[in-house]
């Protein structure tokens, strides 16, 4: 899809989610988070879900979490301007819970359709929570990152969310910038993923939390 052909249909998406009344999340927001960035990114992120700030302005990993995924970024010679931001569900849980099942599946045709029409060659995973439901895994986020794992004909990097590495100090912020340079690696060419369950179904089939 054209570049310009998918900016427009995610604002249209955008437009259509700033009403969305699919589930409860929907009678306590103050904003709908859709996403940010490039439509043709090289890499997208995964979150979670907004947060308090995110819920006020709108806009995904802003404050001190966004501003560490931005110097991330700049350190493997990307702007954020050059990436995708968005979140497993477009509306901040009360008190930052977990989303419910429920949820997921009002959200999951949101994200889906982000990635078909981004079509990131990468996708970060943002801490426990994403990477086990796109991975379809129990391990934790300490297990599975440091490895690039192939996902429906895509590249999946799980990482830290940089708000463990605002708590965790220098040793997870430090695996975080390990994660960000496979990242590189990958998008160079220079690495290659290890063969996982899950790879070779296209985005148009894809099923995510099902």
């Amino acid at each position: 899809m054209a570049d310009k052909q998918a900016a427009e249909e995610l604002e249209r998406m955008a437009e259509v989610a700033a009403t969305c009344t699919a589930c409860g999340l929907s009678a306590t927001r103050t904003n709908v988070v859709f996403g940010d960035g490039s439509a043709r990114a090289q890499v997208m992120f995964i979150g979670e879900g907004p947060g308090r700030n995110e819920d006020l302005q709108g806009v995904p990993f802003v404050g001190a979490a966004g501003q560490l995924l931005n110097q991330l970024l700049s350190e493997i010679g990307l702007e954020r301007s050059d990436a995708y931001i968005a979140n497993v569900v477009k509306c901040r849980p009360p008190g930052n819970r977990d989303p419910r099942p429920d949820e997921i599946a009002a959200c999951k045709g949101y994200l889906a359709d982000q990635i078909r029409l981004i079509d990131p060659p990468v996708v970060m995973t943002l801490g426990n929570f994403a990477t086990k439901l796109l991975l379809k895994e129990e391990r934790g986020i300490t297990r599975l990152r440091g490895r690039a794992y192939p996902w429906w004909n895509r590249i999946v990097i799980p990482t830290f969310h940089p708000a463990a590495a605002l708590r965790g100090g220098a040793s997870v912020l430090e695996s975080m910038r390990e994660d960000f340079a496979l990242t590189r690696a990958v998008l160079d060419g220079r690495s290659e993923p290890q063969p996982e369950p899950g790879a070779g179904r296209p985005v148009e089939q894809l099923e995510l939390f099902g």
